[in-house]
């Protein structure tokens, strides 16, 4: 990565790009833009690490969206809560292949580790693979039928992503709770900008949590695992999203995820596990 970032960066670019001490250790100031509940999102922290770990990603300029076979599975363990401050990147190479680069990524704040990240990246991008859906995308609404998730203090994040919601997600915003534990929509960045890897990276954790649909806001559900397996990048700015969690047993509540091009395009599939956790009032 380079030591300096461009000023005229897209804020999301601007805000993951960590400058290079050596070439497997970064600093980055870490960006309060991109919070929940004034917390940096998992999501965020993920794309700053997908792009520390990418073999084939420059730190800076613009995403281009040009590379369209590009694909990747992230995962990471959110071991404490990172904030609004100095953090350290480091590095490592764990294999290579003729196919895969693995790499693994460790964020650390106040010499403590926050997260540990693992990126498995295909090197050759030139190859077609076939496509094969089994199952097809859940229906969701148009995007101006939609409801804007609302700018809140903490929520920093929503004033970066445009993020709507389908009617039948969003009814716990006005005391309307949905029978399934599904959370759907639209996503895009509020300033215009490509989708690359990091970009999907992030819109997979950036809808409300699945169970607050079914049961509204009752319970913190902190992220304790994130895996998401981006499969190819889309043409447009804009994707489609649909979340649903089925099971709450022993604390935990998994969320699985699937992202979506207007044409129908798997973009990226994902998996959380997060502790539930209810409120006391």
């Amino acid at each position: 990565m380079d030591s300096t970032v461009d000023p005229r960066l897209h804020p999301f670019d601007r805000d993951i790009t960590a400058q290079a001490q050596d070439d497997s250790l970064y600093t980055i100031e870490l960006s309060d833009q991109w919070s929940i509940n004034n917390t940096p999102n998992g999501g965020f922290i993920m794309a700053l690490l997908a792009r520390a770990m990418d073999p084939e990603r420059a730190s800076q300029g613009r995403a281009d969206g040009d590379h369209i076979n590009r694909s990747a599975i992230i995962t990471a363990n959110y071991l404490a809560r990172s904030k609004k401050a100095p953090a350290q990147i480091r590095v490592e190479t764990m294999g290579t292949s003729g196919t895969y680069v693995r790499k693994q990524a460790s964020l650390i704040q106040d010499d403590k580790l926050r997260i540990q990240a693992m990126g498995t990246y295909v090197r050759s991008q030139e190859k077609r693979f076939e496509t094969a859906y089994d199952a097809s995308p859940e229906a969701v609404a148009d995007w101006e039928d939609c409801i804007p998730v609302p700018a809140m203090p903490g929520y920093s994040l929503f004033n970066m992503i445009d993020l709507r919601l389908d009617p039948v997600s969003a009814g716990w915003m006005q005391d309307r709770l949905a029978d399934r534990a599904v959370m759907k929509g639209w996503i895009q960045f509020s300033a215009p900008r490509p989708v690359d890897l990091d970009a999907v990276t992030l819109f997979a954790d950036c809808f409300p949590p699945c169970v607050f649909a079914s049961r509204g806001m009752v319970a913190w559900v902190p992220t304790i695992e994130y895996s998401v397996n981006v499969r190819m990048l889309p043409k447009t700015r804009r994707l489609k999203g649909i979340f649903t969690s089925r099971f709450i047993s022993c604390g935990l509540v998994e969320e699985d995820g699937e992202l979506w091009d207007p044409a129908g395009n798997l973009i990226a599939i994902s998996r959380q596990i997060a502790k539930y956790q209810p409120i006391v009032k």
